[in-house]
């Protein structure tokens, strides 16, 4: 990866999960401007526009964004406020700027039919307001002109912060059982893989004025293969047995959606064909396990009390 000096990047979502490790991997390009709720609120539309005025950034790394999926069923125009208008005025400004946008989104722009992973250009069909309100987002950028990529990608999780995995490394040390929906498929996908994704999508695409330009466009990106999530919560919990032998951990049941009803529906297919961003970037993706593993190694829980 080639070293640049002197550009700008505006990091929005920086506590969350891709945020963080974006904070690591775009510091030797240049500058990075973490914005705190503070001072750049995604929520109001007119914060966003005069912090990015402000700021005057080359790249703006968009991985803020309203993620509360059922909570987003009750709360439809906060989500639309984050998820759509502040992506939106993100896009107006950078197009003003001449700067490049890198915009982080999900597969639940899809409506999750079939068994045959989601290429970029399939018709979109969202189940719930989330993924309503980041498909809304997408159109929104991509309707600004700014020079934007926009990266779909599933099944987010990390060493640190709120997800999925570590929720799973908790409970296997609480419970016997761990009942979990084994008819949703898709691809793990580490938080730090993205983060490096978008270095390398910046360091292929220099530093002139909307460098993203010619890559403007939606790519899917994701963890290699594929797993359910009870597949995913068994790899994890074998692979914590492997590092604590002794740990008495609890065991998968595998169960149907119908069974863990929630407030927005789940896509039964999450799969994403990554082929796109290989082609264009060379960036291929990593087998979720062998993400996983090294996650694993990571993770930092709490010891459990008696």
């Amino acid at each position: 990866m080639g070293r640049s000096s002197g550009q700008r990047f505006l990091v929005t979502g920086a506590s969350g999960q891709v945020g963080g490790e974006l904070l690591h991997t775009l510091a030797p390009f240049g500058q990075v401007i973490a914005p705190l709720r503070a001072d750049m609120d995604l929520a109001n539309p007119d914060s966003v526009r005069a912090f990015v005025r402000d700021a005057k950034p080359d790249w703006i790394v968009s991985a803020g964004a309203y993620t509360a999926v059922d909570k987003a069923e009750s709360e439809p125009e906060l989500a639309y406020a984050i998820n759509r208008d502040a992506v939106a005025a993100m896009g107006v400004e950078a197009k003003a700027l001449g700067a490049s946008v890198l915009h982080f989104s999900t597969d639940y722009v899809f409506n999750g039919e079939g068994t045959v992973p989601w290429v970029e250009d399939d018709p979109t069909g969202p189940l719930g307001v989330y993924g309503a309100s980041k498909l809304a987002g997408e159109q929104a950028l991509l309707e600004s002109g700014a020079a934007a990529i926009v990266f779909r990608t599933s099944w987010v999780y990390g060493a640190t912060g709120k997800n999925f995995l570590r929720t799973i490394l908790k409970l296997a040390r609480e419970r016997t059982e761990l009942r979990i929906v084994d008819d949703q498929h898709g691809a793990p996908t580490w938080s730090r893989s993205l983060a490096q994704m978008a270095a390398h999508v910046i360091a292929r695409s220099g530093q002139k004025r909307e460098a993203a330009a010619p890559f403007r466009g939606i790519y899917h990106v994701a963890g290699g293969g594929e797993t359910t999530w009870a597949g995913f919560a068994r790899e994890a919990i074998a692979m914590l047995q492997d590092l604590e032998p002794e740990t008495s951990l609890a065991k998968v049941t595998g169960i149907p959606s119908s069974e863990y009803p929630t407030a927005a529906t789940r896509p039964g297919n999450s799969r994403l064909n990554c082929g796109k961003i290989t082609q264009a970037f060379g960036w291929k993706p990593v087998d979720w396990r062998e993400s996983l593993k090294l996650v694993i190694a990571e993770v930092q829980l709490p010891t459990p009390t008696d």
